[in-house]
């Protein structure tokens, strides 16, 4: 893999270096290729579909973004590697893959009951501290142009999860983060790392029992229909980083540049729009198809959840920063977080 990686780079700077002159980018289209894991008709994969439109229509043809979902050219490990290398020029991957590429202060946003609402997590992904994360991976190569929604997750097994005991030795597959390596460990659980294009196969095989994960991914990936139950717990927030390969961004036209950031702009504001209802209505089509059970947590089981995966928090201030996270938590306490 790592060989056709670095064939593919060579092939992409060879080609880039091709129409590096003004000449060359009037003749023939700057070619975006847009690479992610999930599904189309998932709330990322709709928003890659929304900037391939936008971004195409705002230079007149002078970009065309190639748009490959389903892990159609690179899996989760790959990924970053392949974008590093120039093999693709733009991704959007979870904000757990960071923390394995170096930057591991975007495992913040891994840990449970960080975000009380999805109003405090867009103070912090628009804001100071949002804009600070994603400066951090310009030391990798990598420019970060926005902040994505997949909203709050739920768990699954094949048994009724309402309680932390009832994770006692359960195999539950994660990303890759050693946050969510501790989160699963302090319910007593046992972190299976696993890439979100193996998730159905190992349910199905029972090579793992049970995953974590927004509705969303749950329902296009077909998770529930090896799954008896879901609970509805909101314990932890996924989002993604839409990122390029800075080398890339940087020899662009500054008005090809300044288009895709508009059209990226553009294409947030939609996905955010769309995530929380992609969820409710994936849930709800769960529910609907009488497979699996779809469980709601009672305010007495929501606080033992609660004091079970809080103090990872704490134990997690070593490696992702102390201050970071308590200057997330100074943010859920201001008013604004609170609407």
């Amino acid at each position: 893999m790592k060989l056709r990686l670095v064939l593919a780079a060579v092939g992409a700077a060879v080609a880039f270096s091709a129409v590096s002159s003004l000449n060359a980018y009037a003749q023939a289209p700057i070619v975006i290729k847009f690479s992610h894991v999930v599904a189309r008709d998932t709330p990322k994969g709709q928003a890659a579909e929304r900037f391939k439109l936008l971004a195409e229509q705002a230079t007149k043809g002078r970009v065309k973004v190639e748009v490959y979902p389903n892990s159609q050219l690179y899996k989760d490990k790959e990924e970053l590697e392949a974008l590093q290398l120039g093999a693709v020029q733009m991704l959007a991957p979870s904000l757990a893959k960071f923390g394995p590429l170096g930057v591991k202060e975007f495992e913040a946003f891994d840990l449970p009951y960080i975000f009380p609402s999805t109003a405090m997590l867009n103070s912090v992904t628009e804001g100071p501290i949002g804009r600070s994360l994603l400066k951090k991976l310009e030391t990798k190569g990598i420019t970060g142009l926005a902040f994505w929604d997949n909203g709050f997750k739920v768990m699954s097994a094949n048994k009724p999860l309402r309680r932390p005991a009832d994770f006692r030795d359960l195999r539950m597959r994660i990303q890759s983060s050693k946050v969510l390596d501790a989160q699963m460990r302090a319910l007593g659980a046992n972190p299976q790392v696993l890439a979100f294009s193996d998730v159905y196969q190992a349910l199905q095989s029972g090579v793992v029992e049970g995953t974590e994960n927004t509705p969303s991914n749950m329902y296009t990936q077909k998770m529930h229909e090896v799954q008896k139950y879901v609970t509805v717990s909101n314990h932890g927030y996924l989002g993604y980083a839409v990122i390029v390969n800075k080398k890339f961004w940087d020899g662009l036209p500054t008005d090809i540049r300044r288009a895709l950031d508009n059209a990226m702009k553009e294409a947030t504001v939609y996905e955010k729009a769309i995530a929380q209802r992609d969820n409710d209505a994936a849930l709800a089509a769960i529910r609907k198809t009488g497979k699996t059970q779809v469980i709601t947590l009672t305010a007495q089981e929501q606080a033992e959840w609660r004091a079970a995966m809080v103090p990872v928090q704490r134990a997690m201030e070593s490696r992702i920063g102390k201050d970071l996270i308590s200057s997330i938590n100074r943010e859920a306490a201001q008013p604004t977080a609170r609407r």
